[in-house]
């Protein structure tokens, strides 16, 4: 699934993440970025980006976005080599 947001959205970051991850999610969220959303939960997703996964909440009412974590995609396929191990 793509999400294509307007380039002025609001990100609220909850853990301050450096002001450069927090532009390049803009960014991603404004170019169309390929997101998967969590099955567990209504509205957060995992946005996949350069070499970062941002986990974020989409405010269904407001459209703000919530940035509630992020990592590198090496911690990512270090941790899924593990389960499968």
């Amino acid at each position: 699934m793509a999400m294509c947001l307007e380039r002025e959205l609001e990100i609220e970051d909850l853990r301050n993440h450096p002001r450069e991850m927090i532009a390049q999610l803009r960014d991603a969220l404004a170019s169309g970025a390929a997101v998967t959303a969590d099955p567990k939960r209504i509205s957060f997703y995992e946005v996949n980006h350069c070499e970062h996964v941002y986990y974020i909440y989409v405010s269904p009412s407001t459209a703000k976005v919530l940035l509630l974590a992020a990592w590198s995609h090496e911690k990512a396929l270090i941790a899924e080599a593990a389960v499968s191990a």
